[in-house]
């Protein structure tokens, strides 16, 4: 008998892990059976050892195939059972990656589990009531673009330092890039980014992220000449390279050595590379900052406007508020904290500085100094490398340039989120009061028909003492403004009706209108006069049945939100902008949703526009038949006459209840 060779050995042990791989499968349905038989009191029991056999098969060939085979039967047993995973609907991508090198082995196998549950929907070889084919590709999609480095082998010591855990996230990822097909992973990607950048946010960290990937895929692979390969390129340029002299990208220091011996000629040309990029994309590279900050210090001040980009209002306010500016950009403006630049260049372009109180406000937001537990709190979310009140001012800037990129993150505070921006885009001067008032305090002082309402005084709200993953404003703003919001609720306790009739005039400002039309009954639930709210909507917002009336301020609505599946998931507070027709001449509800990301597809062929069809930046948008479908609650001025619209057909009224019927009203007739 011959000697074994490596080759023998390796196939050897091949065998022993395909065959450890069968034994445990046969182990799992066991275990799998348990769990779905077990006693409620016994299910965590049953869970953990169903994970356990789980984690044995990670590294067994064929392993994966058994976990993605048996992650809908074990889902059905209850695996999930009362964890964030039992919502697969509302899972994020980004946490994906961390949790797969969890120190604790049972947190990766039910991540494990969970994506395998995703791979199964995606390739149809599987269904969820919750969970549509083409949200579990997207998500799958987005989980790979998230952690490119790591399908492509690239490592560095903090992830060699992994050992097997890194060695059990790349094969897991592998495992779905191959089932998924990376192609699609990269195409899908710089389309993913393009559609969030729309949208100007002002938390741009995961689309900067994504972009980071991007790089790091061109580099390895890159791809087929075309539209994707210079899609790609144009974003990565933006961070990393927008102009001729740093299109290489050859570090801050080296950047400044050599546009220290450019002429004029060349530093206007770097200029207006940078602001291009910045216009383009709602992108601001380093570079852009170590240029600005340069140019401010060193060079002629008349660079300035053509870094920023500025067209014909914000040139006008440049020439009439330079030292204010200049004072603005080095403050706020540091490598830590480069948004700032885009968002100085849009409140200049808003033509703000022209309202008399924005001037002295900015001005003291200028000596403003973060005090008491407001400090901490802003520390914590962005850290100490520059002071919280250049994190602060950075954030202002940004929220008065894009009052509709202010996102709610995952905290459930849509409520404040959409009067931070509602007060950003019409009384921008009382946000700064406010703010100062959360600085200096760490309170905030509002009424609600006549009765005075400090946040001191209130106990914590639903985000407790504060969003992290929020904008600075935000983060400054939130646990004030949760805490008044649910006074206010309490305040109205006894009264008849939704509360939202009292309470969205007093907390957001005098442009709500006073009356409110409410789709349900408070009490019950159910429907309610349903076919005069919907006729009242239509003579409220459609030009062709109000005398053609615009909006002329935001007005804060209700929209019940239901996922691809039409199934309902929650009350939402949105703000309806302005009502007209699309290129193609549709009529359109244009809105603000507080939710980081618009683009929503709310089933039954209700699929929230960002872009194409006229939209703003940070606008959403819907047939107006469609939006109505959503709508379970809007306001209205009561001194308007409330006859029924006998001029709305009864076949578009019975359109949109139809299409309310089938989704988030099904149970409520």
């Amino acid at each position: 008998m011959p000697p074994p060779t490596a080759a023998t050995d390796e196939c050897q042990n091949d065998m022993d892990s395909r065959a450890k791989a069968a034994w445990l499968s046969d182990t799992l349905d066991t275990a799998i059976e348990r769990l779905r038989k077990a006693h409620p009191s016994a299910k965590l029991l049953e869970q953990s050892v169903v994970l356990d056999v789980v984690g044995q098969l990670l590294p067994t060939d064929g392993g994966l195939d058994v976990i993605r085979e048996r992650a809908i039967q074990m889902d059905r047993a209850g695996l999930f059972a009362g964890s964030d995973w039992d919502h697969p609907e509302a899972l994020l991508p980004q946490i994906s990656g961390n949790t797969l090198m969890a120190q604790d082995p049972a947190l990766v196998a039910i991540e494990a589990v969970s994506l395998g549950r995703f791979l199964a929907i995606a390739t149809g070889q599987a269904r969820h009531e919750n969970l549509h084919q083409e949200t579990a590709r997207h998500f799958l999609t987005q989980v790979l673009a998230l952690n490119l480095r790591d399908i492509f082998g690239q490592s560095n010591e903090a992830t060699r330092a992994l050992g097997d855990r890194q060695v059990t996230k790349q094969r897991l990822l592998r495992y779905f890039s191959d089932h998924i097909g990376l192609t699609d992973v990269l195409g899908a990607l710089v389309t993913e980014v393009w559609r969030l950048l729309e949208q100007r946010s002002v938390q741009v960290g995961v689309a900067k992220d994504m972009i980071v990937q991007i790089a790091i895929a061109l580099h390895q692979n890159g791809t087929e000449p075309g539209s994707e390969r210079l899609g790609a390129e144009r974003l990565v340029s933006a961070l990393f390279g927008p102009t001729v002299a740093s299109l290489d990208d050859p570090g801050i220091e080296a950047y400044l050595d050599r546009i220290d011996h450019f002429d004029e000629a060349n530093l206007s040309r770097e200029a207006m590379g940078f602001a291009r990029a910045m216009h383009d994309t709602g992108l601001v590279s380093d570079y852009h900052v170590a240029f600005l900050l340069h140019v401010l210090d060193y060079r002629d001040h008349s660079l300035v406007p053509e870094a920023l980009g500025l067209g014909s209002t914000g040139l006008d306010c440049w020439r009439q508020y330079r030292r204010l500016i200049n004072d603005l950009i080095r403050a706020s403006v540091t490598l830590s904290t480069p948004q700032a630049v885009y968002g100085l260049a849009m409140l200049l372009e808003r033509g703000v500085l022209h309202h008399a109180p924005m001037v002295p406000a900015l001005d003291r937001q200028l000596r403003q100094k973060v005090l008491g537990s407001a400090r901490a709190r802003i520390t914590l979310c962005f850290g100490d490398v520059v002071q919280p009140e250049t994190h602060l001012l950075a954030g202002v800037l940004q929220i008065i340039g894009q009052p509709l990129g202010v996102g709610q993150g995952a905290n459930p505070t849509c409520q404040s989120a959409r009067a931070i921006a509602m007060w950003s885009q019409i009384e921008p001067d009382y946000l700064l009061h406010i703010i100062s008032q959360a600085c200096e305090f760490d309170a905030m002082l509002m009424q609600f028909e006549g009765t005075k309402i400090n946040s001191a005084n209130l106990p914590a709200g639903p985000v407790g003492v504060g969003p992290i993953d929020a904008d600075p404003v935000s983060v400054l703003l939130v646990p004030h403004l949760d805490r008044i919001y649910a006074e206010m609720g309490r305040l109205c306790i006894g009264r008849e009706g939704d509360p939202h009739r009292w309470i969205n005039p007093e907390f957001h400002g005098w442009w709500v209108s006073r009356d409110c039309a409410v789709a349900v009954d408070v009490a019950t639930g159910k429907l309610s006069d349903y076919e005069n709210f919907l006729r009242r909507f239509f003579a409220t917002y459609h030009p062709h049945h109000n005398g053609n009336r615009p909006v002329s301020h935001p007005q804060p609505a209700g929209i019940a939100v239901t996922d691809p599946n039409q199934q309902f998931v929650g009350w939402h507070a949105i703000s309806i902008l302005r009502v007209a027709e699309d290129q193609t001449g549709m009529m359109r509800v244009y809105f603000y949703n507080p939710n980081n990301d618009s683009g929503q597809d709310w089933g039954g062929g209700v699929v929230v526009s960002t872009s194409g069809h006229g939209e703003r930046y940070g606008e959403g948008s819907l047939e107006f038949g469609h939006f109505l479908s959503r709508i379970y609650l809007f306001h209205d001025e009561p001194l308007r006459r409330q006859e029924p619209k006998k001029d709305v057909s009864e076949a578009a009224v019975a359109s949109v209840r139809t299409q309310a019927i089938a989704s988030w009203a099904s149970d409520r007739q």
